[in-house]
């Protein structure tokens, strides 16, 4: 009665598919764990790559006690009663530490995320997080920094592929059938890289057998899918394919595409908190200066989508969509900072103008720190001219102005005026 996937759930590192970067012959991770030595880590990928898989086989590799919970359904007090229990465990054991697995830990609020940090600490288990969030925005700092993130990518055709011959090969029930795999195309496209969803598709095909025998090609998988598309279609393709559709819609002007991708994103299940942060960065990114009440409304949105959820946060979602597609455009201050990146990283640690440093010691007055600062509020205009950029950078120019709209346009002409006279000055 199992899904085809647990069915074929791998149990040893030699079965399994996929992630030779971090689980090939010779890499750290596979070293570690055949050396029983494992540290604290977040999984990081998109769905049904093999996270739980993962993990699982370091539990059953290192033979410790192995703990899950979801973060979708535990809170605080499930928290606790793991650590209590791990605890136990870690004494009955001789010391040999659990490991505590949490699927989905992006969902997992901060005091949630903070009950689990003086444990992981103690050393009372080791944590095994996966989550299809960078963790960079979703796990708090201190946890994060405690553990190994590793990044797991998406299937390839060949992992697949792989994946389908050993169903079809060495499933119990699958094995039973005369299976004749006359096309693949189909297959992998609507799997999206997703392994669990390439054998689910694969269950349903299994019900066009007929007398035993099951021919596989392009039109049968389209066929048996035609009814419930969006359920093959939810974080492989819309997780990618989807969501760059809907910046460039966004970015191109487009408010009828951005609506049509935001609603396939909503259709689709996707995380409402996502699809809000996505609305945050291309508002600095494409619309910036052109427009700067558009961060002002994404970061609204965020905040009310973190508030309501759904039903209700495809309203604000959507308010911000049309919003950001209607508004001018201008990429300057992301150009700009590129820009400034990769200066940095050419030019190395080039020292602050003395005249702009700080001076809370006399010693450091009398070495001429803000020796020479022009206080620019004591000026007319509250400006006047002096330099701030290193000696080696001062005629440097990050930030280029656009003109494709009349608030950035008069933010660079005042810019522009108070500049002429530096040469001068």
């Amino acid at each position: 009665m199992l899904p085809l996937a647990e069915r074929l759930r791998p149990k040893t590192l030699d079965d399994y598919i996929g992630q030779q970067h971090l689980v090939g012959p010779g890499c750290m991770l596979r070293s570690m764990i055949e050396q029983q030595h494992i540290p604290s880590m977040i999984l990081w990928g998109p769905p049904g790559v093999g996270k739980t898989t993962l993990a699982e086989i370091i539990a059953n590799t290192v033979k410790v006690p192995f703990y899950t919970l979801s973060a979708v359904t535990s809170g605080v007090k499930d928290v606790r009663e793991v650590i209590e229990r791990a605890k136990q465990s870690s004494l009955f054991n001789q010391g040999n530490r659990p490991i505590l697995f949490i699927d989905e830990i992006h969902r997992f609020s901060k005091s949630q995320q903070d009950s689990l940090l003086g444990a992981v600490e103690r050393g009372v288990f080791t944590l095994i997080g996966a989550t299809t969030e960078n963790p960079s925005f979703e796990v708090i700092r201190p946890l994060l920094s405690r553990c190994q993130v590793y990044v797991l990518k998406q299937f390839e055709k060949d992992d697949l592929l792989q994946l389908l011959e050993r169903a079809v090969k060495k499933d119990i029930l699958l094995s039973k059938l005369q299976i004749d795999i006359q096309q693949t195309g189909a297959l992998l496209r609507f799997s999206g890289g997703d392994a669990r969803r390439l054998l689910g598709i694969l269950e349903l095909l299994q019900e066009a057998a007929v007398d035993g025998k099951l021919v596989i090609d392009d039109a049968l998988v389209e066929k048996q899918l035609e009814a419930t598309p969006l359920a093959y279609d939810k974080l492989g393709d819309m997780h990618y394919d989807v969501i760059s559709a809907f910046i460039k819609s966004i970015r191109g002007s487009d408010p009828q595409a951005a609506l049509y991708y935001l609603a396939r994103m909503m259709e689709g299940g996707e995380d409402p908190v996502f699809i809000a942060r996505r609305l945050i960065i291309s508002s600095s990114e494409d619309i910036g200066l052109a427009n700067p009440n558009a961060l002002l409304l994404a970061n609204a949105a965020f905040d009310a989508v973190s508030k309501i959820g759904w039903p209700e946060a495809r309203i604000p979602l959507a308010e911000a969509t049309t919003y950001l597609a209607l508004s001018p455009k201008s990429n300057s201050a992301y150009m700009g900072i590129n820009s400034a990146v990769e200066a940095v990283k050419r030019t190395g640690n080039l020292p602050v103008p003395m005249h702009i440093r700080n001076a809370p010691t006399n010693l450091m007055a009398e070495l001429g720190y803000s020796d020479g600062y022009k206080y620019p509020h004591d000026y007319p205009g509250n400006y006047v001219a002096q330099e701030y950029l290193p000696e080696q950078l001062k005629d440097a120019q990050f930030y280029v102005p656009q003109s494709s709209s009349a608030t950035e346009a008069r933010l660079a002409a005042t810019w522009r005026e108070r500049t002429k006279g530096n040469d001068n000055d």
